[in-house]
Order: C-alpha cells, then structure tokens, then sequence
C-alpha cells in the first residue's frame, strides 16, 4: 500500500480521539474541503477495515450515556444528531438496561424527590419513568 492520502489520514486522526459515526466523519471531511468522492472512498475504506461502524458506535455511545445517568430520550437525540440510521438506535436503546432500572439506581443514589425527577426529566427520561420517582409504587399497588 503506497503513502497514506490526506483524507484517510484527516479521518483517522479523528479517530485517535473517539469513535465517530460515518456521518460525523463526512462532515469533518467535506469541511476540510476533501471531495465527495474522495470522501465517499475514504468512508468506504475505514467501513472495510474496520474503523469505522455505526452499529458499534451507537451501541457504544448509547451504553456511554446510560452509564452518565441519560434516558432514552435524550440517547436518542444524540444519536440521531450525529447522523446514526434510526435502526441502529433502535438497536442500540434495546441493548440497553431499561430506564425504569436506571431509575431505580439513580433513586437510590438521589433519594425520591421532586428535584430527583427534575433531574431525570432534564436527562431524557420518560414520563412514566419519572412519575416513578413521584409517585412511589406502594401508591400505585393501593389503587
């Protein structure tokens, strides 16, 4: 293999830092004014080596913010924002353990409080998983 193009180079460079979705990578490509079909064949390359993956950087990501106390909500914009196809968030928020059980560990940590669920309320978390701080079980097992 002959010398390393600036495009490859600029990519993987990149990529020292974190992994990043293709999306992300053709952004920081076309702003380096690499073109498109340099890019494309860049993109192409890093995807067969193995650099590049965006099934394994959503799977990654999405564990990486559940571990930092995000709901799926919030998961999902990320993703979404960083060019990740709606399958693979899918996939992704399924790997996860469910919010409710975030919940529980967050609540544990915070303690059951109007602020507790203002917090997970800023952090992406459904409705439903924040009405648990609120309204704790024994209530609803009365009902």
């Amino acid at each position: 293999m002959g010398e390393p193009r600036p495009a490859v180079e600029t990519a993987l460079r990149a990529l020292r830092a974190r992994d990043r979705s293709v999306s992300e990578l053709e952004s920081r490509l076309q702003r380096r004014g690499v073109g498109s079909t340099e890019q494309r064949e860049t993109l192409e390359l890093l995807s067969r080596l193995g650099y590049v993956d965006d099934e394994r950087f959503a799977r990654s990501r999405a564990e990486s913010l559940a571990r930092r106390s995000c709901g799926d909500e919030m998961i999902r914009a990320d993703l979404e924002g960083r060019g990740v196809s709606a399958g693979f968030v899918d996939a992704a928020l399924a790997g996860l353990e469910s919010e409710r059980e975030r919940v529980g560990r967050i609540v544990a940590s915070r303690g059951r409080s109007a602020k507790t669920a203002r917090f997970l309320a800023a952090r992406g978390f459904s409705d439903d998983s924040v009405e648990t701080v609120v309204a704790p079980e024994e209530v609803e097992a009365v009902d």
